[in-house]
């Protein structure tokens, strides 16, 4: 295994943590229940187990399946996972196929996350509204990646909101956020107006503009060329469910799904095809036993991004004097 740089916290597993790390993983041949897969990783091909998966277990299902573009998941040399871009009704029928056989799992009363880019979104709403209620689309701000000199830099994707029905969970107190104060309005005595230190607590929109992608110095970082970030999933799990409900994510990938709900008190199971993954999801489940902080997330709040720092620095201060 390469050396990482000093300040690199890359999270890696030797082949002896391979070995190991395997032995939680399962593998489903018929149909089963909840409690067979609770809080495990499901290391096959989603289409193999979907109709073993059990029917109306899930509260929250989170869905970020490979974007109709050119992509080789695979960082091992002996798996191969490579998703190659369809015609656009094409890449429609293929998520449609399987999707559909995925709704059996829904309680009445869940909701549904779905990923996709600029691309395919509009493709995936079109099924998605067949079946389910669209209750919001979101974007969020994907600050990494170049920038293109013939056309406008990708820095943004979507992620659907979509519900069985009417009666469903949210809870917006949750996952409120603390903004800088832009106009520091005060009342007629000169005190701040719903304001403090600085900053001002507001609830969610659907334009998410406090999302770090995992890199290199961050704890949560992955190999994965497609991982999502925590505190992504936390917004999500926290806002559409309740401790001890079931999160179930089809296309797990490097596990953000698993350890972001284990870290809130839910449960959690998944399905991923490459078995290095997994057991890459599995030593970070571990490290989340004894860890279960989520960058940007404190205090019952989410942060913008980068002002975390400065708000300890003012308490601090406030401290001192």
């Amino acid at each position: 295994m390469k050396v990482p740089a000093p300040r690199n916290r890359t999270i890696r597993i030797t082949d002896e943590e391979k070995e190991e790390f395997k032995k939680n993983l399962i593998r489903i041949n018929h149909p089963v229940l909840p409690l067979v897969i609770e809080n495990k990783i499901i290391n096959q091909n989603l289409f193999d187990v979907i109709d073993y998966l059990p029917e109306k277990f899930v509260d929250l299902l989170f869905i970020d399946p490979p974007y109709n573009l050119d992509k080789n998941f695979s960082i091992t040399q002996n798996n191969k996972n490579y998703f190659k871009a369809l015609k656009p009704e094409e890449y429609k029928d293929w998520f449609e196929r399987w999707f559909v056989r995925l709704l059996k799992i829904l309680k009445p009363n869940a909701s549904v996350y779905i990923c996709s880019d600029w691309r395919s979104t509009y493709l995936i709403q079109d099924v998605a509204q067949k079946y389910l209620i669209v209750q919001n689309r979101i974007t969020w701000e994907r600050e990494k990646g170049r920038g293109a000199k013939s056309n406008w830099k990708n820095c943004s994707e979507d992620i659907l909101f979509c519900t069985v029905s009417n009666d469903f969970v949210f809870n917006a107190d949750r996952v409120k956020l603390k903004r800088r104060v832009i106009a520091p309005y005060r009342d007629e005595n000169g005190n701040p107006k719903d304001w403090k230190d600085g900053f001002r607590l507001t609830y969610p929109s659907n334009l998410w503009t406090d999302i770090s992608v995992p890199f290199w110095s961050m704890p949560e970082n992955t190999d994965h060329p497609t991982q999502k970030p925590e505190k992504l999933l936390a917004k999500i799990i926290l806002a559409s469910s309740n401790e001890g409900d079931f999160i179930f994510d089809p296309f797990l990938g490097s596990g953000t799904t698993a350890v972001v709900a284990k870290k809130l008190n839910r449960k959690f199971s998944g399905v991923e095809i490459d078995e290095y993954y997994c057991c890459l999801a599995e030593k970070r489940l571990k490290l989340a036993e004894n860890d279960k902080s989520i960058q940007g997330y404190e205090d019952g709040v989410f942060w913008e991004r980068n002002t975390l720092n400065h708000i300890r620095k003012v308490k601090n201060d406030n401290s001192r004097s």
